[in-house]
C-alpha cells in the first residue's frame, strides 16, 4: 500500500505521480495535506518533507519514503510489486 501525499488538484507533480502510479497498476491512497491537518503535520514535521508530493510506501519498516515526482522510486515499487505475486 502507498500514500500519496499531495497539495490538491493544482500540483502538477502530484498529478504527475498519480497518473504513473495509475498507468503502470499501482495501487494507492490520497491524502490532500490542505484537507486534513493531522497528515500536514505528520508530513512536514515526522518526515520533514516541505514538498509535495509525499509518497509513503506501508512496508512496515517506516523508512521508504520520498518527496517530488520520483519516476524510479515508482519503478523500483512495480519491480517489487511484482515479485511478491
Amino acid at each position: 500500500m502507498v500514500t500519496v501525499y499531495t497539495t490538491g488538484p493544482d500540483c502538477i507533480r502530484c498529478k504527475m505521480t498519480k497518473g504513473v502510479m495509475t498507468k503502470k497498476g499501482l495501487e494507492f491512497v490520497e491524502v490532500d495535506i490542505r484537507q486534513n491537518a493531522a497528515a500536514r503535520e505528520y508530513v512536514t514535521e515526522e518526515l520533514g518533507y516541505s514538498e509535495a508530493p509525499v509518497c509513503v510506501v506501508e512496508d512496515g519498516t517506516g523508512e521508504d519514503h520520498w518527496s517530488g515526482f520520483r519516476p524510479d522510486n515508482i519503478s523500483r515499487l512495480v519491480t517489487l510489486t511484482r515479485s511478491g505475486e
